[in-house]
């Protein structure tokens, strides 16, 4: 059984969750540095984000296909950050998830990290009737996949690791509003679509309901 404790933030501003992660970060950090062990002082943030579009550091500024004035006006803002992969959107309706944890105390790397997130979430996709997966070459979780014209993401996914320490996480639309990824090249690509639960399902699912299935699949794969 996993020892993540669990945090609902609930809306919280991108750059104060963002520091609340590296403080999270730091603090493990210095309890593996104490002890000189793995950790199992572990952390899973639950967040809802004001409308924000995040490029991670290897990401290219020009998928982000609106700038000044029009971020205004649409009352989104727009960080530069610490994360792998390009450009996403976060916003109301969509389930953020920051896993904080020694990736030493599981014993396992990065790439199987990213996999089991992934498969928590395909899990959390069954228990609503959605067969998700993965793409080659992609990270993230995806419907259609293998049917290019149909392929659409689901849940996006960027990680930051230091010392073996994870922040950062994934992104889960759940009843998103989907015309703000008309302004980006979502995670840089330009041929594929996105989708949300609430758009596959034909109605609006109850995030609190998600929330606490996702804490069950994470379990259940830690």
């Amino acid at each position: 059984m996993a020892n993540f404790t669990y945090e609902d933030i609930g809306l919280k501003d991108y750059k104060e969750c963002w520091d609340y992660q590296e403080s999270i970060l730091k603090e493990i950090q210095e309890a593996k540095k104490a002890t000189g062990k793995a950790t199992a002082l572990n952390r899973f943030l639950l967040v809802e984000h004001p409308h924000v579009y995040t490029l991670g550091k290897s990401g290219d500024e020009h998928n982000l296909l609106v700038h000044g004035e029009f971020l205004k006006k649409i009352e989104a803002t727009y960080y530069k950050i610490n994360r792998g992969g390009d450009i996403t959107y976060h916003g109301p309706g969509q389930l953020v998830g920051y896993p904080i944890i020694d990736l030493e105390y599981y014993h396992i790397g990065v790439r199987e990290y990213i996999e089991k997130m992934e498969d928590a979430i395909i899990a959390t996709l069954a228990h609503y009737g959605i067969t998700g997966g993965r793409k080659k070459d992609a990270t993230g979780v995806w419907l259609d996949s293998d049917i290019p014209a149909k392929a659409r993401k689901i849940c996006a996914i960027g990680v930051r690791v230091s010392r073996y320490v994870t922040m950062h996480g994934f992104a889960l639309n759940v009843n998103t509003d989907m015309r703000y990824f008309n302004y980006i090249n979502p995670c840089g690509f330009i041929s594929y679509g996105v989708t949300s639960l609430e758009q596959e399902l034909g109605h609006r699912v109850d995030l609190t309901e998600v929330k606490e299935i996702v804490q069950q699949k994470f379990n259940a794969i830690y």
